[in-house]
């Protein structure tokens, strides 16, 4: 299905607006940032996953009997360790993979403010002549 349609004429620029070079880098970089987000939203979800996964694997192991061995993947090897070490060492990435959904957090907030004063401007100067809204 295609996104193209026409414009009415409400929608249609009132005057031809010459896109100097300095308004096409500002539009170069919001899309740049506009990738760049839809790549951090795809990060972030897999590490929201894996936490949660994460969490639910400590909460089934704290059920386990403390001395008894389970397997922990380390690489692409699994080893035998007790319970109590598993639920540490989970404890731990879950840990850092907190750390990790807060840093893209502050990335994507940081990237959204500039995109709104890159939006701002851009539509200041192109009005309805320029689209920057995902469809």
């Amino acid at each position: 299905m295609s996104n193209i349609r026409m414009l009415n004429q409400k929608e249609e620029p009132d005057r031809e607006v010459e896109v100097s070079w300095v308004d096409q880098q500002k539009i170069n970089e919001f899309s740049k940032y506009s990738a760049n987000i839809e790549d951090l939203e795809e990060k972030y979800k897999k590490l929201k996953d894996e936490k949660e996964y994460l969490d639910e694997v400590a909460s089934e192991l704290e059920l386990a009997d403390e001395d008894e061995a389970v397997r922990y993947k380390v690489g692409d090897a699994f080893v035998h360790i007790p319970a109590t070490e598993a639920i540490e060492r989970i404890e731990k990435d879950s840990e850092k993979l907190s750390l990790s959904i807060e840093d893209i957090e502050k990335k994507v907030d940081s990237i959204k403010e500039k995109m709104g004063e890159l939006k701002k401007a851009l539509y200041a100067k192109f009005g309805n002549a320029i689209n920057l809204e995902k469809d």
